[in-house]
């Protein structure tokens, strides 16, 4: 669910303005939705919520942001409303995002915070071009506005999802709602932008107020909540605080977090998650090599890892492991020392998902040692398209069949290219019919087996 921009256009709202959601997720035809609203009103800003550039994924590239520009065509055919880019994707490339998109102005961090005050810039008849975290171009020259922008002081976590979007087309989809608990990251993966998103200093919510939050979603029949923090168990007694806190009151919820840090996982924390009503977590580990681990700067070792495993084995919560093959240092043997902790160490019952490649994004460590190696050419503006990494050691063909063997053998494995099949969200709506519950990952080996009874190769 689009928390980002239900959240901005609630702040908008109580600033004082009238603001409506078009919600394009299942639109049949966006562009016919879009102009069927522009019709129906005249509005005098128009902000376009961006979450993500393209799919991440290097076997079935897809650039979401081409369907940006037939949008502001649209736009500015029809109306002279000020236009304004806003999402994470836009603190991730700003410059290359408005040039390529021609709109006015662009949000930087957090859209709920300054959207409202760039909202009350512009209806004094001002530029808002003193506000903290806007962007835009003046003569034809990049400009920027950074500052520090104080989040959570109100301990507002949570929109009125029903207010702004269709709900029920996201729960009969299996999906999740989203909270986070906290924004900045600490680490420095080399490939990560999270940083530029959202800063290296953490900002903590009260855990008593992420409590709250998730007792009236539940009142609310939002039951199916997950915790989108880029790492959840990160501070270690934040997390530990909230779950405890989730533990004695004890909502009827189900919970999960896909952003578990190797580091920070032992029995008290996941106790303490299936005490508050965890049903699934996934731990991101990318790499079982220690090779690959420091060339990626996660900031932990294979040691980290096994013990998590171990940890892990000791407790009945599912467990979704992530990993990306071909970061900086990647071999066969690398390779191969992955794929033996995932056949050794992993439980059968648990789903193990594997990503191919490495979106590379400007001003990243990882763009400068693909530059240094010779892997990449393109100026940053031109990699708006998806840009991916893989070590020059690595023969692409060889770890393709690699893994695909490796999943013709293991049920419980998974690659962005069974999730990209075309007629998972059919069975996403009827799970939903019979009764599942999110997270549908833990049922990876029963319905690849039942997909292969119907003579799918998946």
């Amino acid at each position: 669910m689009p928390i980002g921009a239900c959240l901005v256009a609630e702040a908008a709202e109580r600033a004082g303005h009238r603001v409506r959601v078009l919600d394009l997720m299942f639109a049949k035809d966006p562009l016919r939705a879009l102009t069927s609203e522009l019709s129906k009103t005249d509005p005098r800003v128009i902000g376009l919520s961006v979450r993500n550039i393209d799919n991440n994924d290097m076997q079935n590239p897809v650039a979401f942001f081409k369907d940006l520009k037939p949008m502001i065509t649209a736009i500015r055919s029809t109306t002279r409303a000020t236009v304004v880019l806003g999402g994470a994707a836009v603190s991730v490339m700003p410059e290359e995002l408005l040039r390529y998109t021609g709109t006015d102005w662009a949000v930087l961090g957090d859209g709920e915070v300054v959207f409202p005050q760039l909202l009350a810039s512009l209806s004094d008849g001002e530029l808002p071009n003193e506000v903290p975290g806007i962007a835009w171009f003046q003569d034809n020259i990049f400009r920027k506005n950074t500052g520090y922008i104080a989040r959570f002081s109100d301990g507002y976590l949570a929109p009125d999802f029903h207010r702004w979007i269709h709900v029920h087309d996201y729960l009969s989809r299996l999906s999740t709602i989203p909270i986070q608990t906290k924004l900045g990251c600490h680490f420095k993966c080399v490939y990560c932008t999270y940083r530029k998103i959202e800063g290296d200093d953490y900002r903590l919510c009260d855990p008593l107020r992420v409590v709250d939050t998730i007792k009236n979603l539940a009142a609310r029949g939002l039951r199916d909540i997950e915790f989108v923090d880029n790492v959840f168990n990160s501070p270690y007694d934040h997390a530990l605080a909230i779950c405890k806190g989730l533990a004695r009151v004890r909502p009827d919820v189900r919970l999960q977090s896909l952003e578990l840090n190797p580091l920070f996982i032992d029995d008290i924390l996941l106790t303490a998650m299936e005490e508050a009503g965890f049903v699934g977590v996934g731990i991101t580990v990318e790499s079982a090599s220690d090779v690959v681990l420091n060339g990626l700067q996660k900031g932990f070792t294979v040691e980290h890892v096994q013990k998590a495993a171990e940890v892990v084995r000791r407790h009945p919560l599912p467990c979704l492991w992530i990993f990306m093959l071909g970061g900086p240092g990647e071999t066969k043997e690398t390779v191969q020392d992955t794929l033996r902790f995932a056949d050794q160490c992993i439980r059968t019952k648990d789903v193990v998902f594997f990503n191919v490649g490495i979106r590379v994004y400007p001003g990243t460590e990882l763009e400068r040692s693909a530059r240094s190696e010779g892997v990449l050419a393109l100026p940053p503006e031109e990699m708006l398209e998806p840009v991916f990494y893989i070590s020059p050691a690595l023969d692409l063909d060889w770890l393709a069949n690699t893994l695909h063997n490796a999943l013709a053998t293991h049920m419980n494995y998974v690659d962005s290219k069974i999730i990209g099949l075309s007629f998972l969200p059919t069975l996403n709506r009827l799970g939903y019919r019979i009764g599942i519950t999110p997270p549908l990952w833990r049922h990876t080996r029963f319905i690849r087996r039942g997909l292969r009874l119907f003579g799918m190769d998946v």
